[in-house]
């Protein structure tokens, strides 16, 4: 999913659901699986055991904290690989990228377009329980000029014989939050490479998983993380990669985004899946786009490694203010209750001794942000708005106009200097990337143990505010190959 918008531009991370699927915390569907705050520690993250004896790091804490604590160093444990690793492992080069798609609301209704407005790109097979969704995204294939792609609308399982289809390279995948992990799973196992919107999966277990199964089946599994390619970002990191920020020492992303009108408007999101998270976790739900371009410019995976997470939270109070405020009695929202923490704020540790700070706020008023800020010691950057303040030359205590430092402009903003879609052209720039290094056979410039790392505050940030805001172990997903340094998104631009 991925409904980010700097201001003034129009959310878009829509995903499919059946129509008229009310569900609530009193009847959960396998779209909702009830997560109780009593369980959640344990089964309802994937925790499938927990340390024996007390954890020196819940110090005094009531026992509830002292489990959770337990819980995520049990996960922290980094198990014995099963494959090889998928760190800088390359793409098989292809003349064309065969594309199949899954979920067609919003989000991947505008994904569409700009996969079909990529060179070397075609739609093979589209999938959406909604069948009206599938015929709007035919269209659009036969408009293109393409054949007409497949079409799976028989339920909401039909993904897995996209899947299974023999002329596919690549599965995008865009619906609830819940069904991403089986999605990118039935991908893998089927011998394709596949790029998920956020968060990639809900459950620590399941991103052990989504490593293990990427190192087994040799297929690429990323979280498809826009963010990280914005002009901003992409400006950013390539100005700290080069030294002028000096020696790093902190940074901080959010995704604070006023989104009570949206999770309320049954014409919006089909169905209350994304409010209903509310109801399960009380931390961070939505870390990646602000922590995916931090870890970038700190080359976390790639030389540094996110090492621990301490969390806390507000009360949850927004939402059902908003409900008591606009919604009819009657209205099954009103049998929900909130326990996610309007603002969640979060500190990670790096390797290097680096703090990255983490911010999630949909539930209260506040104009969009998502902070993206780095600082170093020759100077700080931060942006909504952006400015800029770089020894030697800012010395008067004054912000600079960034706009000075377009020079630094990654290729890909030099080479689409008006891209199309939504969200300022990040959306192209990402699509026309990663369907570059596919016809190209080159290394992708993120993979599935970022994914698993960007994701990672999910459910350890709940854990962490469960636990009093304890500090928690953040695994290490690259078994040790995060010491190597290594090529990321600040790529050269190809030869061919």
């Amino acid at each position: 999913m991925n409904d980010d918008a700097r201001p003034g531009q129009t959310p878009g991370d829509l995903p499919p659901q059946s129509p008229g699927d009310e569900v609530n915390r009193q009847d959960p569907s396998r779209r909702s699986v009830l997560w109780t705050t009593a369980g959640v520690a344990g089964a309802g993250l994937g925790l499938s055991s927990l340390a024996g004896g007390s954890a020196a790091a819940a110090g005094s804490a009531a026992p509830e904290a002292a489990e959770a604590v337990r819980a995520a160093e049990a996960v922290a444990a980094v198990p014995a690989r099963q494959g090889r690793t998928m760190t800088d492992v390359p793409f098989e080069r292809r003349s064309t990228v065969r594309v199949g798609i899954v979920g067609l609301g919003n989000r991947g209704d505008s994904m569409i377009d700009l996969f079909l407005a990529v060179p070397g790109v075609r739609v093979v097979a589209v999938c959406d329980p909604v069948r009206e969704k599938t015929v709007k995204a035919a269209a659009k294939v036969t408009a293109a000029g393409q054949p007409a792609p497949a079409v799976y609308a028989k339920g909401e399982d039909d993904y897995v014989n996209l899947c299974r289809r023999g002329d596919i390279d690549f599965v995008y995948v865009a619906t609830p939050w819940e069904t991403h992990f089986p999605m990118a799973k039935a991908a893998m196992l089927n011998g394709k490479h596949v790029g998920v919107e956020c968060p990639i999966a809900m459950r620590l277990e399941e991103l052990w998983q989504l490593v293990d199964l990427s190192e087994r089946t040799r297929r690429h599994c990323m979280q498809l993380e826009n963010c990280c390619y914005g002009k901003n970002e992409m400006r950013v990191l390539r100005m700290a990669h080069a030294g002028l920020f000096g020696e790093l020492l902190h940074g901080a992303g959010a995704y604070n985004h006023d989104l009570r009108e949206l999770m309320f408007d049954p014409d919006y999101y089909e169905g209350p899946w994304r409010r209903l998270w509310h109801t399960r976790l009380r931390g961070d739900l939505y870390p990646n786009h602000g922590f995916g371009p931090v870890a970038n410019y700190m080359d976390v995976n790639r030389g540094d490694r996110a090492v621990s997470i301490t969390s806390v939270g507000t009360p949850a109070l927004g939402l059902a203010a908003y409900r008591k405020e606009h919604m009819p009695p009657g209205d099954p929202s009103w049998k929900e209750s909130y326990i996610g923490a309007d603002r969640t704020i979060s500190l990670v540790q790096t390797a290097k001794g680096r703090v990255i700070r983490l911010e999630h706020d949909v539930s209260s008023p506040h104009p969009y942000s998502r902070i993206n800020s780095l600082g170093g010691t020759l100077g700080v950057f931060e942006d909504y708005p952006e400015r800029i303040y770089l020894e030697p030359t800012n010395t008067n205590h004054q912000w600079d106009d960034f706009k000075k430092y377009a020079e630094w402009d990654h290729w890909l903003w030099k080479e689409h200097a008006n891209p199309p879609g939504g969200h300022g052209g990040m959306d192209y720039i990402m699509v026309f990337r990663l369907m570059q290094c596919m016809r190209l056979g080159l290394v992708p410039d993120f993979d599935v143990y970022d994914a698993a790392v960007w994701t990672a505050p999910v459910p350890l940030s709940h854990l962490s505010i469960k636990a009093k805001g304890a500090p928690l172990p953040i695994p290490d997903f690259t078994r040790g190959a995060w010491k190597k340094a290594r090529s990321g998104m600040d790529s050269e631009k190809p030869a061919a």
